[in-house]
């Protein structure tokens, strides 16, 4: 197991960077869920982290509570910490959550969890009055993942002739990497992924930090 630390009285969970994401979810107690659905994506926390997580339609970088990651010239860096305030002097954990491997790897990740009652996964097919936490398109099929009070599931637009049962593995989709492009096999509301696509530029600014992080200065 890849899970060095669970607290599900603090609701938090920590991991290494290459823990495979269904090993989180089996890791769990029941009516505690991570901050993404049941798939299997490449690159384990790391990866999905990396990449600015997967599928949620809420801000993603506010549940991931901290990190240890290295560099590309092997600085250890620590960021965040076990709970919410743990923030002090520079923010290092937002930067790093969707900055695709520029400012490096991460090594050990802190993943806050969410309490709920109930939970599934369905092929969305009718909008609900509440949008579900994670949608994303399947090769071209609209699939669905919400955790809450079994009301809010219905009013998620949740079907029970639709549930799916998970984890689902798209790992064999992208054999060469997972990258965000114009077109793709998978899709959720900030891009489409492609095997083997490359990790958009840094603007000037975040080049600078990842510059400075690394040891070469601004």
């Amino acid at each position: 197991m890849s899970v060095l630390e669970l607290s599900p009285a603090d609701q938090y969970v920590v991991v290494s960077g290459d823990t495979p994401l269904a090993e989180v979810y089996a890791a769990l107690p029941e009516g505690l869920y991570p901050p993404f659905p049941p798939v299997e994506l490449p690159g384990g926390v790391g990866g999905l982290v990396e990449r600015g997580g997967f599928g949620q339609t809420y801000f993603f970088p506010a549940d991931v509570l901290g990190l240890t990651f290295e560099t590309p010239s092997g600085r250890r860096i620590s960021a965040g910490g076990r709970v919410v305030k743990n923030v002090q002097g520079y923010d290092l954990v937002r930067p790093f959550v969707g900055s695709f491997g520029w400012l490096g790897r991460a090594l050990e990740v802190v993943l806050r969890l969410r309490p709920a009652r109930a939970a599934a996964l369905w092929r969305y097919r009718r909008a609900g009055e509440v949008r579900p936490r994670f949608v994303w398109e399947a090769e071209g099929e609209r699939l669905a993942f919400h955790y809450g009070h079994p009301r809010e599931l219905a009013r998620a637009g949740f079907d029970e002739a639709l549930a799916l049962e998970g984890p689902l593995d798209y790992r064999p989709w992208f054999p060469h990497g997972m990258g965000p492009a114009e077109e793709g096999p998978l899709r959720d509301d900030r891009w489409a992924w492609a095997d083997g696509a490359p990790p958009p530029e840094p603007d000037a600014v975040f080049a600078r930090i990842a510059r400075a992080l690394d040891g070469g200065g601004a």
